[in-house]
């Protein structure tokens, strides 16, 4: 069973492919600006994209889990910075809609469209204290932090001295500060800088356990009801990590082959790539590969979408498949980006090339822990033989 796009959700798409090529141009500009300009953002807003996933209630289109995704992968072919933060921004609309109505109230009441970063890695702790949390910690990594005014940051929830709990605490830009650290050489453009944070009052509607989530527990679903809200956390993050990955790789085969196309190489006496019979083997390969990556992590949203859309339960089998494949396919789409740059040329390696930006992108967001291929092949490999998964994000 497989739900149909609606016409909204639709038609953001078509405004992303229409959007695109002004996206491939700022592309440099960004990774210059070592943030997603604030212009940019807007443009891909305007398009609806931030909709996507957010509730009914609040403007939204609760769109299905593919096309949300499929929307990221787009906006990655043009510029890996900006379908990274895009992305991670957008998904978390999705995120919000699973905390408490007052929560969603605080964030969306005035302005639904608000946007939201996030770190969810344990860089800190909320303490337990009356009427809700004080939360103390510096998250390094908060792609997209400078478009956002709201941050959503992972920790323990500490009480009596122990730790009780691990949750989401939600917290306005006026209770952190930014630190400008992001100096690195891929996903320059994401701006992931650093979240401080000093005896931030979080009330307890502002927080969201993560077991609440995996249990199906969430406050939000009991208004927000729509199928998408209950796809397993497991899948909805890593996806979220894959996707523009492979995007990346969508852009550097596009890149390549047009940029192969007109090449000329000296060293063999004025051949034209085309004519290479090797190169068209490598384009090959590399574009198997890429549409392999991209099929079976779609596919497997689809396939526990399918599930939701029955009213049944995501089997476990199914999450581990799809926890598998989201590494694999970031495997492939690297492997594919390095053999395409490989073989490019020396003209490749020009600054402002988007070959070697979609290179430099890909890599960078490889070392996200989301990407740990081992520790997913094991969780699959646990799965097969019946021996406890140890995975947390399945």
């Amino acid at each position: 069973m497989a739900g149909q796009r609606s016409e909204a959700a639709q038609q953001v798409l078509d405004k992303i492919d229409a959007l695109l090529p002004d996206l491939a141009q700022r592309a440099q500009s960004t990774e210059d600006a070592r943030r997603v300009p604030e212009e940019v953002a807007d443009l891909v807003e305007a398009t609806g994209f931030f909709k996507l996933l957010q509730p009914s209630q609040w403007g939204g289109f609760e769109a299905d889990p593919v096309t949300f995704y499929e929307a990221v992968r787009r906006l990655a072919t043009a510029c890996g910075s900006t379908g990274w933060v895009a992305g991670i921004v957008g998904v978390h609309n999705w995120h919000l809609a699973l905390f408490s109505q007052q929560a969603q109230e605080d964030v969306w009441g005035e302005d639904p469209n608000v946007r939201i970063s996030s770190s969810y890695a344990p860089m800190g702790m909320g303490e337990v204290v009356e009427g809700g949390y004080k939360v103390n910690g510096s998250w390094a990594w908060s792609s997209g932090c400078d478009i956002a005014d709201w941050v959503v940051v992972g920790g323990p929830v500490i009480k009596n001295g122990k730790p009780v709990d691990f949750v989401s605490f939600l917290i306005p830009r006026s209770d952190y500060n930014i630190k400008d650290v992001w100096n690195v050489v891929g996903l320059c453009g994401t701006g992931s800088n650093t979240i401080e944070v000093k005896d931030a009052f979080v009330p307890t509607h502002r927080m969201l356990s993560f077991r609440a989530m995996s249990m199906g527990e969430a406050p939000g679903l009991e208004r927000n009801t729509a199928p998408v809200y209950k796809m397993p956390w497991g899948t909805i993050h890593p996806s979220t990590i894959s996707t523009p990955i492979v995007g990346m790789a969508y852009g550097a085969y596009e890149a390549h082959v047009e940029h192969q196309g007109k090449r000329v190489r000296a060293a063999y006496a004025g051949e034209k790539s085309k004519d290479d019979p090797f190169a068209k083997v490598r384009i090959a390969q590399a574009a198997s590969d890429i549409d392999a990556a991209w099929r079976q992590l779609s596919g497997n949203l689809q396939a526990e979408y399918d599930y939701i859309l029955a009213g049944e339960e995501v089997p476990m089998e199914l999450r581990l498949a799809a926890r598998r494949d989201q590494v694999r396919a970031t495997g492939r789409a690297i492997d594919s980006i390095d053999l395409l740059f490989e073989n490019s040329g020396a003209h490749a390696l020009e600054n402002g090339t988007p070959i070697q930006r979609f290179w430099r992108d890909a890599h960078a967001g490889r070392v996200h822990a989301a990407n740990d291929p081992e520790r997913a092949y094991q969780a699959f490999g646990n799965g097969e033989f019946g021996i406890p998964i140890g995975d947390t994000m399945v």
